[in-house]
């Protein structure tokens, strides 16, 4: 069943599609996420283990240090940087890294992050505002 595209308010633009990797925790980057892999390494972290290379990352917001801006562009750099973001409310850390990385981002949704399953296939396209997802994905904008 398609769903409606999710609108939304585009922090950073461009457009980036993967699969969802989802946490329902705040996420800093510095110290927990790899910078040489993507792999997520924070201890005790719900996304630890897990890879964000690639992927459409989703989060409610950021946590911790500035150096995390630096983080994401160093995954960016890298190869291994996710897809895109999408938070309920991106601050200025996630905001700046995004930036720096040009990793499409995207807060303020109009539907819950919750309605974004782990592994559910989406397209965060920044430049239209709006998030395609399952039936949608292969449409052109």
């Amino acid at each position: 069943m398609t769903q409606a595209p999710i609108e939304g308010r585009a922090i950073t633009d461009g457009r980036g599609e993967g699969e969802v990797i989802r946490s329902s925790e705040p996420v800093s980057f510095y110290g927990a996420v790899d910078l040489d892999t993507g792999e997520f390494i924070e201890e005790g972290h719900e996304l630890e283990g897990h890879n964000v290379a690639g992927k459409v990352l989703v989060f409610p917001r950021g946590k911790g240090s500035t150096v995390g801006s630096y983080v994401l562009y160093g995954l960016a750099k890298n190869g291994v940087a996710p897809a895109a973001i999408l938070n309920e409310e991106t601050e200025t850390i996630v905001a700046t890294g995004a930036i720096l990385g040009e990793i499409p981002c995207m807060d303020s949704l109009s539907a819950p992050l919750s309605s974004l399953p782990d592994g559910e296939r989406v397209v965060v396209d920044a430049d239209a505002e709006r998030v395609l997802v399952d039936g949608d994905v292969g449409e052109e904008p």
